[in-house]
């Protein structure tokens, strides 16, 4: 079984690193608080005498090797980087769950016939860049020059960042791992929902993640004076836009298992006495349903682009990313099951309606998830709580899935 109190003080250690007055942590893609924290967490892989390297695309990983290194690797892990005023567990509870169960099979003298490897993928949130992601598709061969144009708030490329943190943007294939050589990726992570909460349980087996659809809606309307434009006579970009926010609400309800989100929001010119004259906002559409989620889409851009054309407004739409919803191994779920019941935990299989890293790497070997309780369901916040029973069982589940994965041939 792994080191309770060695997880926990890594996690709390790791949590202090980018916290902000509120409580949360704000940890950024290619900032200084992300080499902190992976400074932090390569002086945690070392000491659990793991071979520690970068790729080219700024994953940090961890090498235990096995008898035989020549044999595909089990990666296990997820990322360190935090959304804006995020929690403490988002990530980084696989991260350090990886390496502690590594640094346990060491310390008990465990061998494998398959490498592990501990890998912290860069840039999962997507926070900076409205891209997320990168280091997980570096390494599954899907990510482009051409996204790494991609800008944050201040306007500076995911290209220009990598170079600012010392990493070369047209070297970015070397990342890629070949066909074969990786056997299978598992990750732990909190639910970041009450599903497990509500039914008294402190782990899930992931059966399937919903597939993101990011889009960027830009309403073109005509700014004027609030004072002296009368209201019949108005091309107000921003009441545009709240039609279309009621009505993806509105088509987003109209299923069981759609989730539409609307997390960014601009106005311009943005004066308290001037009718907006354009609007730019984003949209998070999810379902583990790829045929359901493409057609509520086509719902709410149909309607939109009636509901401008009505108010007299124009609307563009970009698609920031789609992907497509992704089934978690059968053969890793069944060895999961195994590893719950042997230490005492009643297996319970659970979708996942958050994206994942995992979800790039499915052209490249099997898939496996592992949730652990969220506290209230919060993530994404500071309130972001698991508590230490809960990752001590997640992580012990993780070690007897990889043990197995690691020893099969």
């Amino acid at each position: 079984m792994i080191n309770q109190d060695r997880l926990w003080k890594h996690l709390l250690e790791l949590g202090s690193i980018g916290k902000q007055d509120s409580g949360g942590i704000t940890r950024l893609s290619f900032t200084d608080y992300e080499r902190k924290a992976k400074e932090l967490v390569t002086s945690y892989m070392v000491e659990a005498g793991l071979k520690v390297y970068e790729d080219t695309v700024g994953n940090l990983i961890g090498r235990k090797e096995g008898t035989n290194p020549n044999a595909p690797v089990v990666l296990v892990g997820s990322h360190i980087d935090s959304v804006y005023n995020g929690g403490n567990f988002d990530g980084p509870l696989g991260v350090l769950s990886g390496i502690e169960i590594l640094q346990t099979m060491n310390e008990q003298k465990i061998t494998t016939t398959h490498p592990i490897e501990v890998i912290v993928f860069t840039d999962e949130e997507g926070a900076r860049f409205s891209f997320g992601m990168i280091g997980s598709r570096g390494i599954a061969g899907t990510l482009s020059l051409e996204d790494l144009q991609n800008k944050d708030q201040q306007g500076i490329t995911i290209a220009q960042a990598m170079s600012e943190a010392g990493y070369d943007p047209l070297l970015i294939e070397q990342s890629v791992r070949p066909k074969g050589s990786v056997k299978a990726y598992v990750e732990l992570h909190i639910e970041q929902g009450k599903v497990l909460e509500n039914g008294n349980l402190s782990v899930g087996i992931v059966t399937g993640i919903a597939g993101p659809l990011w889009l960027k809606f830009t309403i073109e309307g005509k700014a004027g004076h609030a004072g002296t434009t009368p209201m019949n006579d108005r091309n107000d970009a921003l009441v545009a836009a709240s039609g279309i926010v009621q009505l993806i609400e509105t088509e987003s309800t109209k299923t069981v298992s759609t989730v539409g989100t609307v997390g960014q929001l601009q106005l311009f010119p943005g004066g308290i006495n001037i009718i907006p004259g354009k609007v730019e906002f984003t949209l998070d559409l999810r379902d583990v349903n790829e045929a359901v989620r493409d057609e509520v889409e086509n719902r709410i851009v149909e309607e939109a682009r009636i509901l401008c054309e009505q108010r007299g407004v124009g609307l563009e739409i970009e698609v920031l990313q789609r992907i497509k919803p992704t089934l978690c191994s059968s053969e890793i779920q069944d060895i999961a099951k195994l590893a719950s019941e042997k230490i005492g935990v009643e297996p319970f299989f659970i979708p996942s309606g958050a994206g994942h890293d995992c979800m790039q790497l499915t052209s490249l070997c099997p898939i496996g998830m592992l949730f652990i309780r969220s506290k209230d369901g919060i993530s994404h916040h500071p309130a972001e709580w698991s508590s230490k029973e809960d990752c001590t069982d997640g992580a012990n589940v993780l070690y007897h899935t990889v043990l197995q994965l690691s020893n099969n041939e």
